[in-house]
C-alpha cells in the first residue's frame, strides 16, 4: 500500500482553490479548459497545479467528485422539518448539477487515463443520501410510497441527460415531473 502523505495547510488551501477555479473554467469553457488559465487564476504556477494533479483527468475528477460531495453534504444537512420540499429541491439541485456537468463524466471516461465508470461514479453516495431524503418523505406520506431512491435517481439523471449543458430547463422539467401534469 502506497503511503500518502499528508498536505500542509498551504498545499491543501493550493489545491482546493485549484479545484474550484478550474470548477468554474470547466462549468464555463468545458472540460478541455485552459490548465494554464486555471493555475494562473488560481493563483499558483503550472507546475504546482501539475504537482496536485498529474494529468487533466485527475483534475477532472477532483472537480467531479468534489461538486458531488457537497450535493451530499447538503443533502445531509436537511432538517427534516419539510421532508417532500427537501426531497423535491435536492432533486431539483441534482439534475440541475448533473445537466451543467455531463460533460465531466464524459471527458473521464474519454481521456488518456481511461478511468472506468465504477472509479468516478459517486452513485452509492448518492443514493445513501436519497435513501434518508425518500424515507423521511415518504414517512411523511408526502410521496408516493412506491417511489424508490433509485427510480428517483433515474429521473434526474434522466432528465440531466436530456437536458444536457441546460440545467435551467433541466430543473424546470424536473419539477413538472415531481408535481405532475395534471392541474
Amino acid at each position: 500500500m502506497e503511503h500518502v502523505k499528508p498536505l500542509r495547510a498551504d498545499g491543501r488551501r493550493n489545491r482546493e482553490r485549484i479545484v474550484a477555479v478550474a470548477a468554474e473554467l470547466v462549468g464555463r469553457d468545458g472540460a478541455q479548459a485552459s490548465l494554464e488559465e486555471i493555475a494562473r487564476r488560481a493563483g499558483v504556477g503550472s507546475a504546482t497545479l501539475h504537482r496536485h494533479f498529474p494529468s487533466r483527468q485527475a483534475l477532472l475528477e477532483a472537480i467531479f467528485r468534489d461538486g458531488v460531495a457537497q450535493l451530499c453534504e447538503r443533502a445531509a444537512a436537511q432538517p427534516g422539518r419539510d421532508p417532500a420540499a427537501e426531497l423535491a429541491d435536492w432533486l431539483e439541485e441534482l439534475t440541475g448539477y448533473t445537466a451543467a456537468n455531463r460533460g465531466l463524466a464524459a471527458a473521464l471516461l474519454t481521456g488518456p487515463d481511461g478511468l472506468s465508470p465504477e472509479e468516478i461514479c459517486c452513485t452509492d453516495m448518492l443514493l445513501g443520501v436519497l435513501k434518508t431524503l425518500v424515507t423521511r418523505a415518504s414517512s411523511a406520506g408526502a410521496i408516493h410510497a412506491g417511489a424508490t431512491p433509485e427510480d428517483l435517481m433515474m429521473l434526474a439523471n434522466a432528465i440531466a441527460v436530456a437536458n444536457e449543458d441546460d440545467p435551467l430547463t433541466a430543473r424546470r422539467v424536473l419539477r413538472l415531473a415531481l408535481t405532475g401534469i395534471r392541474p
